[in-house]
Formats: C-alpha cells, structure tokens, sequence
C-alpha cells in the first residue's frame, strides 16, 4: 500500500481520518479482512497513533469496523436492515423468516408482557427463544411470548422442549388469521443474557424492537428481539420483515 498524507482540513483531523479510512475499507478491504496493525496504518496516514484510535473507535461505533480479541480489527459486515414498513403482516416461522428456532419453555412472563397478552399475573405462556446469524455471527436474539389460548392444539404435539417444540408452536400460531402487527422500537442495553447470545458485553447499545401480532382484536403473540445497535440500521417503508442489505450503505440511520 502506498503512503498518503491528510492536507490541513477545518474538522477535527480523526474526522477526516475516519472518512478517508472509510473509503479505503470500501476498495481496498474485503469483509472479513484484518486490517493492518495501528502502527503501519498511523505511518500510512501521516497521523499520530492517537488521532489513528479515535477515527477506528468511530468507525466502530458505526458498524464499519469490528475489533476481536486475539484476532485484530476486522472489516465487518454490512449492517442489517431492521424495517418497520406497512407491508403485509405475517406470523414468525414463515418460508421467508431468517430466524432460527432455539428453545421453546413455558414460563410465567415479565408483567408488562402478561398485562400485553391479557393473561394472569402467575399464568404461564409459551416462550420461544429465536436467534438470528449474519456473516457467521449472532446480530439479534428474540423472545417470542404466546398465550396458550393461541395455540390450544399443542397437547397433542410429542416435542416437550427444544426446537423442535419452538417450531410446533409457530405452525399452531400460523393457523390463526393474522389482522394487523404493530412495532415499537426503543434503544437500551445488553443484560446479561442478551450479551451472552449477541457476544457483547453487559451494557452494550442495543435495538429493542416489539411487535404485537392482533388477532380478533387481542394480541395473539408478543415479540422482543434484540439487535445488535452495531450492526443494524431502521429502514422505513411498505417492505415488510427484515432483509439484509448488502452493498456499501452501512451508515447509521
């Protein structure tokens, strides 16, 4: 690679760096890649190792970049498009759904998800613990809260746990027309078990997003997935679901 000098510039000189930096990502590196180590990339720049540390912590924060331990500062893959459009409504575990079943368990759920589905305060629901993975790393980890009266069907079903019983819950809950979903979405921070599944530390900025699935004018079903806040972006409109967007558009929304 060759050398290139930052000329005097009016932002902050790790500004300048950052989007100089940004676009070498985007011709030069591929996802996946290591880039070099600070000292060859301070020498490159022209810039003191400083100025280097903030433009990456930036490039960071913004989902471009992804720094591992014992592997280095990694290209990361483009961010996930989280959208929130008036397209159609469909139930999870549909063909076209990405997430993955993990676990399903009955358990009584936390108040403010029982006052949602209108069940008791010790009535326990069926909790279904989806995951989903891009580029071969978990971006987002859902708690799928469904009232047995949904579902009423499933004594029948030989699954008592695991995925198996995750997606006999979702073909039951399928069978139910579906009126109308409603999303909300908020920013918080990873506890321990959404750190642990996302492979964050405690307190890392997340995307909490919560959907109500009506039927008949109840709610049917409740959703909390939690996304990883550095690889994902809300995108507005009519397509519904969530897609991965691939291509250079990785800034933050």
């Amino acid at each position: 690679m060759g050398t290139t000098q930052l000329e005097s510039v009016p932002e902050p000189k790790y500004w300048h760096l950052k989007t100089v930096l940004s676009e070498a990502l985007d011709s030069e590196f591929s996802v996946g890649e290591i880039l070099p180590n600070e000292r060859d990339l301070a020498a490159r720049f022209g810039v003191a190792r400083a100025t280097l540390r903030q433009a990456l912590e930036q490039l960071e924060l913004e989902g471009r970049l992804q720094r591992r331990r014992g592997v280095g500062t990694t290209v990361a893959p483009p961010r996930m498009g989280v959208s929130l459009g008036t397209g159609p409504h469909t139930w999870p575990g549909g063909p076209e759904d990405a997430w993955q079943p993990v676990d399903c368990t009955a358990a009584v759920p936390p108040g403010a998800v029982a006052d949602a589905l209108e069940t008791g305060s010790d009535e326990p629901v069926h909790i279904v613990r989806r995951s989903r993975v891009s580029q071969g790393r978990p971006v987002a980890a859902e708690l799928l809260y469904i009232p047995r009266s949904s579902v009423p069907d499933l004594t029948g079903i030989d699954a008592p746990s695991g995925s198996a019983r995750a997606r006999a819950v979702l073909r039951e809950l399928q069978r139910l027309e579906l009126d109308r979903q409603e999303n909300a979405v908020e920013l918080g921070s990873a506890g321990a078990d959404d750190a642990r599944e996302l492979d964050r530390l405690p307190g890392a900025p997340v995307l909490v997003v919560t959907t109500r699935f009506v039927v008949a004018g109840r709610v049917a079903a409740l959703s909390v997935a939690t996304y990883r806040a550095d690889t994902c972006r809300l995108t507005f409109g009519d397509a519904g679901g969530v897609e991965i967007h691939a291509g250079p558009q990785r800034q933050v929304s």
